[in-house]
């Protein structure tokens, strides 16, 4: 008897653990229920990904959606858009909300205000602070939780935790990976008056190399102290990759495409406001160790760190502009310009933005394209021509600074277990995003 499934993607060249090679891939129940020749199975749904490229489901795990308190500038409907157009199957989302995510309550509203709301699937961090650090065991352990998010500079307010002793403390509580922003407070606030006025070039000597090396070696050396674990976002130093390839069994690192792809000065030259983040976009020298660090393998996840602000706010002359830029949308087309420019191969791009996601957060039945896992896919056409622009873009905010790029490589459809929620760039299931599971937590 012909096996029957309720989705086949047909045709397509796979890339999973087992490398690169054409398959069909069959789905029962939101499942992959077998990788290999189809020819004479049947589906209720067949995708025809002849000449596509299908990859497991892209996983963004750092983006601000705004939502509660900022929706002017993006929400969790618009932001999980954003991520579905982009291929995205599942986000991370930061707590520095208003109110900030920091207890079990703003925790649930985040993750009601999601359902039926959100087109992905979604986790959300609970913010560590002085406050709240005795209770984080407990808070990482909820349902919908990825963990525990720091911020050790760039931050105001309660969730802003720039000692030692308060790092410490949310590190003794909980169990799980520990989430960083690691730029040292105290070296920033000593640096603040080199702002220069409407000029943004002056972004990366306010908050310079130093300032985040000196916080990453205090990070690592609490962490080791402690017996914890650490995740460690958005590197931008070349110090920071070399001291971090030594740290490899208490920190795992992550990447963002801009850091990748944009170079100081000239972004801030050209950009201006639009290319104000933090940690900032830094010099050719850093970008050079960070393409190491991904050839090396000491980083380990790419994140969009997909953080809106309008045109407005980005129009104000520095230093009273915010940082902040969208992204999950384009994470997937500039990264795919790197594999067509031969930065990277197309193995260890899935590798930075699925397989290490799996890794590094232990995300349950989410990563890999394998039996039993979600059925999570990204469809790409590698040898697809776009060029960004602002127009193209789903964010509330309404711009890119990869606006005018020309990309080689395109999204053609985003899956999400074995529902085609999007298909050459429209949406075609609204809505269905649901809580990620994790392998920590499972019994919660």
């Amino acid at each position: 008897m012909a096996q029957t499934f309720d989705l086949i993607v047909r045709g397509g060249e796979v890339v999973n653990h087992a490398g690169r090679g054409r398959a069909d891939i069959g789905v029962k129940g939101g499942k992959f229920a077998f990788i290999g020749d189809l020819s004479q199975a049947s589906a209720g749904e067949v995708f025809d990904a002849t000449g596509l490229t299908v990859m497991p489901g892209v996983i963004d795990s750092q983006v601000h959606f705004r939502e509660p308190g900022l929706e002017w500038k993006e929400d969790l409907e618009t932001g999980s858009r954003c991520a579905v157009l982009g291929g995205v199957t599942a986000v991370f989302e930061m707590p520095n909300t208003e109110p900030t995510t920091t207890d079990a309550d703003a925790l649930a509203d985040k993750l009601a205000r999601a359902r039926g709301r959100m087109h992905c699937d979604h986790a959300f961090y609970v913010g560590g602070t002085h406050d709240n650090a005795r209770w984080l065991g407990e808070l990482e352990r909820l349902p919908g939780c990825v963990g525990v998010k720091v911020f050790m500079g760039a931050s105001t307010g309660s969730l802003l935790v720039p000692d030692d002793e308060g790092v410490g403390e949310v590190l003794k509580h909980i169990n799980r990976r520990g989430t960083f922003h690691s730029e040292d407070e105290y070296r920033l606030a000593e640096r603040r008056p080199l702002a220069r006025t409407g000029d943004w070039t002056s972004h990366p000597e306010v908050r310079d190399a130093q300032s985040a090396i000196q916080s990453t070696r205090r990070l690592v050396n609490l962490a080791k102290g402690l017996g914890k674990r650490i995740h460690v976002l958005h590197v931008t130093t070349a110090d920071e990759i070399a001291f971090l390839a030594d740290h490899k069994d208490v920190a795992s690192v992550e990447v963002t495409p801009q850091h990748l792809t944009l170079t100081a000065p000239e972004a801030y030259e050209r950009l201006k406001g639009y290319a104000q983040m933090n940690p900032p976009i830094r010099e050719a020298h850093h970008q050079a160790a960070l393409w190491r660090g991904i050839e090396m393998g000491v980083a380990d996840v790419l994140g969009s760190d997909h953080a809106p602000h309008t045109k407005e706010e980005k129009a104000r002359p520095y230093p009273a502009s915010p940082s902040g830029m969208p992204g999950v949308q384009t994470l997937l087309p500039v990264m795919l310009t790197h594999v067509a420019a031969g930065r990277l191969t197309l193995e260890r791009l899935v590798d930075l933005t699925s397989h290490g996601q799996q890794r590094v957060f232990g995300t349950a039945d989410k990563g890999r394209i394998a039996e039993g896992y979600d059925a999570d896919l990204t469809i790409v056409d590698l040898k697809a021509r776009r060029t960004l622009r602002h127009e193209g873009m789903a964010t509330r905010s309404g711009w890119t600074p990869f606006d005018g790029l020309e990309v080689t490589g395109w999204p053609m459809a985003t899956i999400i277990r074995g529902r085609v929620v999007m298909r050459d760039g429209e949406i075609t299931a609204a809505h269905g995003g649901e809580p990620v599971r994790f392998l920590e937590t499972l019994g919660a």
